[in-house]
């Protein structure tokens, strides 16, 4: 009797929001499909390239959300933030956020300003593979870092940057040796990291500030992104600050870490009980120090990050921070994406390509320009094995096609 007494009631409770839906005129599912070879409704996803951004709207894509420890579902931290004038900014490059970024099947050549928050391997560790795959893929001129000095010279980013490049040194002569040299360059732009929002970048309507973070050691910090009106805060890893309440109030989006609890650090991430709880409290933020910053500074729209988004840590993150903060709330995870107007924000996911290829830009790619010689040694060289007389044609054939001499 109970039983269908339940059952009358959810088909009743049915009954009437079909009716309601009806009367107001709400489609469920994006609509209906009338064109069985016709374009579908709404599919409240982003597919990424099908959509012109509005001259006063930004988009946000989180291509990178979790932890130093990456996971195929999650990258580590990296944003892309793409205005309606056509710029596009990523805000660090963390371990595991190329493979987001490439299937977006953006071309190299839009992607070549980057802003650094600190120098962990989790926000720049990537810079590897966006520096040598679109230099292999397409880029034609340098890649432009910002990123902030440190206490010392050494713990700055200019010189993280030279000594990544020496570290490199034998991808980037042989590179050198067989590409065009300029999409091989690194220009570093370093601010001093204790400026408190001052402008870092101002260039065709778009500001960008800094201002000091706490996180680890002294060379972290915190940006906000101005355009048409609007604020972007990206607020790197840090734990709770002044500077961060004072100026990412009534942002229109503002991004801060709401680490993973002591509790799952222990469970989950392997990590000793005295380790987590300082990592967990002092080193970053907790969820409930997250929710009490929110609610300090009141932004449209707040964005959790710096965890690993699943049903084992989402759930207890997020009613942590709402023990402090009840506000509009996204817990994000990798190819989320907002798009951000004065009068709408929308959360939606990417569906993107698993096998994408490299987009041509604007601009051609260059020929090599040999800036090094061969770096092949007489010694190398002859231990080649003669295969000119299966590939002679096909070298003849692509020649003539390109006019090469």
């Amino acid at each position: 009797m109970e039983k269908n007494c339940k059952k009358l009631l959810l088909v009743g409770m049915s009954l009437l929001l079909s009716s309601l839906f009806a009367a107001s005129g709400l489609l469920a599912a994006g609509g209906p499909v009338k064109d069985p070879v016709g374009i579908a409704p709404d599919r409240y996803v982003y597919y990424p390239g099908t959509e012109q951004l509005g001259q006063d709207e930004i988009r946000l894509v989180a291509l990178g959300t979790g932890m130093p420890a990456a996971r195929r579902s999650q990258a580590a931290t990296c944003w892309l933030v793409e205005l309606g004038n056509g710029d596009k900014f990523l805000f660090d490059i963390g371990t595991g956020a190329n493979a987001n970024m490439a299937a977006l099947m953006i071309p190299f050549d839009f992607l070549s300003k980057i802003f650094l928050t600190h120098l962990h391997t989790d926000h720049w560790g990537d810079l590897p593979g966006l520096w040598a795959g679109g230099w292999t893929s397409g880029r034609t001129g340098p890649l432009v870092i910002w990123g902030p000095s440190g206490a010392t010279e050494e713990m700055g980013t200019k010189y993280a940057v030279e000594h990544f490049l020496k570290a490199y040194n034998w991808d980037r002569m042989t590179r050198l040796a067989n590409l065009a040299s300029k999409p091989g360059q690194i220009i570093v732009h370093e601010f001093d990291y204790k400026q408190e929002n001052k402008v870092v970048y101002e260039k065709d309507g778009v500001v960008i500030k800094s201002w000091p973070a706490i996180h680890a050691g002294d060379g972290s910090i915190s940006y906000v992104l101005e355009w048409k009106g609007m604020r972007i805060v990206i607020g790197g890893d840090t734990m709770p600050n002044k500077w961060y309440i004072k100026y990412a109030k009534d942002a229109d989006l503002a991004i801060h870490e709401a680490f993973m609890t002591p509790e799952q650090l222990v469970k989950f991430y392997n990590q000793a009980p005295k380790t987590a709880l300082g990592v967990g409290t002092y080193v970053h933020t907790s969820p409930q120090a997250f929710g009490k910053v929110m609610s300090e500074i009141r932004p449209r729209h707040a964005v959790a990050y710096h965890f690993f988004n699943e049903t084992e840590t989402r759930y207890k993150i997020y009613e942590d921070i709402r023990q402090t903060y009840d506000g509009p709330l996204s817990m994000a995870k990798d190819n989320m994406v907002w798009n951000i107007t004065k009068d709408n924000i929308t959360e939606r996911m990417t569906v993107s390509a698993e096998e994408a290829w490299g987009v041509v830009g604007p601009t051609a790619p260059p020929p090599p320009d040999h800036t090094v010689p061969d770096q092949l040694t007489k010694w190398s060289l002859d231990h080649r094995w003669n295969v000119d007389d299966v590939q002679q044609d096909m070298i003849k054939a692509f020649k003539e096609k390109y006019n090469m001499k």
